[in-house]
């Protein structure tokens, strides 16, 4: 556990900087007018942090590499002057970053997406792994002469996929199910080896049988999957049969479910992460109360977790020392992209008779973000030899490959023909349960592009126990007849009794993608996500 000693060291130059740690040996005690400009700081970084998703939106460049630019430029050779090398208290904060980001990106992953390709991304993520750490860490060291243990390292650490920039891409790329379903499940589970391995290859004393740590691995992963699996299921169960007394509850109760799941899973010698990533996947498909709402706040927060955690690494990072370690850091980096992530896409997808044009595209999008300098901070907790330079290696790759990788993602999958075609716009159902009365109503919003435009109600065929009780049509409310026509943009309020809930929101959805004939002729699938 991390003590007194893993505050923040910071040294300004301003005598009432709020984070001046220790002065001519006394502690300058924290007073409110230190908080109130901490609290300016603070706002004024997330408020040029939001309006540079903007801009890196329509630039087409990550925004991950803005708020590490804004770190940089607090830093000590920045504007701001900030000299900050606490590698303790980064990682401490990075890890709490972490799962924040694995619970957003599982609450948005499709379980009828990743069902079909749960084997291969689980090979991906272990396996793949594997490939990838052994040939990056021999490319490591035979072509920038790397010790074995700093080039192992390094091959670690680097050989995870990002949760943060595969979810944050991935989900703007029209891309078929499998694609995404493959990458987002990777970088969901391929995060608890990883840190297994940066761990392992960062303490002290030679690794002797490595039997012992493939072992450790799995009673990790297996300790961890179990957790979360659990977890999820409890807290899905709970929140759908208890209805809470006002509709903001929910989101804070299943993210608190998603966090307990991690500590639960890491103080049981498990896989935290792993076990984050599951119970919010198993709470995302679990069609729980006020979803919108839960997936609004989930999303901030991960905003949130990435903006604080790239801002801490740019920081950290001094950009004066970087100038040694970039052609070994471009030299790693193209080692690990057209070798290694290629090799370990083709070696594990083997089985599984994939298109070669989806494994060019997956082999592309490994897609590398904060979560490797994170695990960077490891070696320097641990005192390895060498290990600034290990943080600074990892941290010039990262910037370089997902500069060029993240950009170009669009454009291959244009290239290799994998864009799916247009497809109905998913209706927004939002439900909020009726405990005295056994029912729920449901809130239905049908967006442009919706094949429930031009549909009657009485067309619906909704399940006996459930019917449109309003219709909110440009401002004006009304009960509609069975004739009325239902349009773009109108608001519906179906009551449906408990026994019928799922049914009715499955039939809503299926006449939103296929029409009024949906289940007729095949079309509309009823088993749809529920989100």
């Amino acid at each position: 556990m991390c003590g007194p000693q893993c505050g923040p060291r910071v040294i300004t130059r301003a005598r009432s900087d709020p984070v001046r740690a220790v002065r001519q040996g006394r502690e300058r005690p924290l007073t409110v007018h230190h908080l109130n400009q901490l609290l300016l700081v603070c706002s004024l970084v997330l408020l040029i942090a939001v309006a540079a998703v903007r801009i890196s939106s329509r630039s087409g460049l990550p925004s991950l590499l803005v708020y590490l630019a804004i770190g940089i430029a607090m830093g000590q050779d920045g504007i701001g002057d900030i000299h900050f090398d606490n590698a303790e208290l980064t990682q401490v904060i990075g890890y709490a970053a972490l799962v924040v980001i694995l619970a957003e990106g599982g609450l948005g992953t499709k379980w009828t997406e990743v069902k079909p390709v749960l084997p291969s991304a689980a090979v991906l993520s272990l396996a793949g792994v594997g490939v990838s750490v052994g040939v990056t860490a021999a490319g490591a060291h035979y072509l920038t002469g790397l010790e074995w243990r700093q080039a192992l390292i390094v091959g670690a650490v680097v050989s995870s996929t990002d949760a943060a920039a595969v979810f944050s891409v991935l989900r703007r790329i029209p891309l078929p199910a499998r694609i995404t379903g493959t990458l987002e499940a990777e970088s969901g589970f391929n995060d608890a080896p990883v840190v297994i391995l940066v761990v392992a290859f960062s303490t002290a004393g030679p690794i002797e049988h490595w039997y012992v740590l493939l072992g450790e691995i799995a009673l990790e992963l297996a300790i961890g999957a179990a957790i979360g699996l659990a977890v999820g299921w409890l807290g899905s169960w709970g929140l759908r049969h208890v209805a809470l007394p006002a509709s903001g509850l929910y989101p804070i109760a299943v993210m608190s479910i998603a966090v307990a799941a991690y500590a639960a899973g890491a103080m049981a010698h498990g896989s935290g992460f792993l076990a984050v990533y599951l119970a919010s996947m198993v709470m995302g498909n679990a069609r729980l109360p006020h979803w919108p709402a839960t997936r609004g706040f989930a999303d901030g927060l991960g905003w949130l977790a990435q903006i604080g955690m790239f801002v801490l690494l740019g920081l950290l990072v001094t950009p004066h020392e970087l100038g040694d370690d970039i052609l070994p850091a471009l030299v790693i980096g193209l080692v690990l992209t057209m070798v290694a992530r290629p090799l370990s896409v083709v070696l594990c997808l083997l089985p599984f008779r994939v298109p070669w044009q989806e494994k060019t595209l997956m082999s592309w999008a490994g897609l590398r973000g904060a979560v490797p300098i994170i695990l960077a901070t490891i070696p320097m907790v641990e005192g390895v030899d060498g290990s600034r330079r290990i943080f600074n290696i990892v941290f010039v790759l990262v910037v370089v490959y997902t500069l060029v990788q993240g950009p170009t993602l669009p454009w291959l999958a244009r290239k290799l023909s994998l864009g799916k075609g247009d497809e109905a716009a998913d209706l927004g159902i939002e439900s909020a349960p009726l405990e005295r009365l056994r029912g729920h109503l449901l809130s239905v919003t049908i967006p442009e592009g919706s094949k429930m435009h031009g549909v009657e109600v009485s067309e619906l065929r909704l399940p006996a126990g459930s019917a449109v009780t309003l219709v909110v049509r440009e401002g004006k409310s009304f009960v509609p007849l069975p004739t009325t026509g239902l349009r773009r943009g109108d608001e519906l309020l179906v009551v449906a009794t408990d026994p019928v809930r799922d049914a009715a929101e499955a039939r809503l959805r299926a006449v939103g993608h296929g029409g009024k004939l949906a289940g007729w002729l095949g079309s509309g699938d009823a088993n749809r996500n529920p989100r």
